[in-house]
């Protein structure tokens, strides 16, 4: 018997021993295969080149590759809907647009945005405008509503997605200018602005992936929507300065599924931080005057929260929420 208590208790020591190592070690292990990184919107716009220089630096710092998927459509919502099939073990991640904070208000889902997504961190913003082509008879914003007034409903203009941030904030601009505009929406900014170009669109509201446009002369820029006017485009005044009380930078970030487990959920963060730091990843946001903006995942879940509520009343507003 006294063989078999000290056999028993040498083995409960052992156990404990190795439960920890153990345990330590199958936190170290993710990502030990790659991680699927799923976007919004297509290839070859602002969104797509950006978050492709933050995954390469990420893989570095993960030891895996990071694959970008991209996935346009519904206003930018696909991703977060992806999410709600996906394994919760952090190798299926998502871009998660403001647009997924109104999913709920215009759309019948069986999911919820606030408790079905867990927010990992956010990493930026946009920085949008009001583009005209350049031999448009619309040299000005004025131009542009004095044209509305007269011709309602018959000046076409267009955005990344129905119920995106670019949609209905001009949305809410031409509420607000006494205007009525027809809106025809596209996948990406790459269609967009090709339809704008070629003369299909008689406008278009975007994010500044319209910049090596207006900078090869081809478009004109009638208004930002920030808090101060874009240095590449000092001449185009802020939706403020024309007398509408609207800032839009339409934050974004990244999320993983409901459940995905605390330890990596925190490694990714740190990861995805430290990728945001690199300078690679600020030049590629420079190029569309777009800047790092971080928060942490307990920001990033309170963010959510707030602009949850903030957009029901936007979308209240409009008349754009679901029948009931």
């Amino acid at each position: 018997m006294l063989r078999r208590h000290i056999f028993l208790r040498t083995a409960a020591l052992a156990a404990c021993g190795f439960a920890a190592p153990l345990a330590a070690f199958a936190q170290q292990a993710f990502p030990a295969k790659p991680v699927k990184l799923v976007i919004a919107f297509p290839a070859g716009g602002p969104t797509d080149i950006t978050m492709r220089q933050l995954a390469d630096n990420a893989s570095r710092i993960l030891g895996q590759p990071v694959i970008v998927d991209n996935k346009p459509g519904a206003g930018g919502t696909l991703p977060a809907q992806a999410l709600q099939t996906s394994q919760a073990d952090g190798y299926t991640i998502a871009q998660i647009p403001l647009g997924v904070f109104r999913l709920g208000y215009t759309t019948k889902i069986n999911w919820d945005p606030l408790k079905d997504i867990n927010y990992v961190i956010n990493v930026t913003g946009y920085a949008f405008g009001i583009v005209v082509p350049a031999n448009s008879p619309f040299k000005t914003w004025a131009d542009f509503v004095a044209y509305a007034k007269a011709n309602p409903g018959k000046l076409t203009y267009g955005s990344t997605g129905t119920l995106t941030s670019p949609h209905l904030t001009t949305e809410l601009v031409a509420q607000k200018a006494g205007i009525e505009l027809q809106h025809v929406p596209y996948k990406g900014s790459a269609d967009l602005m090709l339809a704008v170009v070629s003369g299909q669109l008689m406008a278009a509201a975007d994010s500044t992936g319209f910049a090596p446009q207006v900078e090869a002369g081809k478009l004109r820029v009638l208004n930002t929507w920030g808090e101060k006017r874009l240095a590449k485009f000092p001449d185009a005044p802020t939706l403020k300065e024309l007398g509408y009380d609207i800032v839009q930078n339409s934050p974004f970030g990244i999320g993983a599924p409901e459940g995905t487990p605390p330890e990596v959920v925190k490694k990714l963060h740190d990861a995805f931080k430290q990728a945001m730091e690199e300078p690679s990843y600020v030049a590629a946001l420079g190029r569309y005057d777009m800047l790092p903006d971080y928060m942490s995942s307990a920001q990033y879940t309170k963010f959510a929260q707030d602009t949850v509520a903030r957009e029901k009343v936007l979308i209240e507003k409009l008349g754009l929420a679901k029948e009931k």
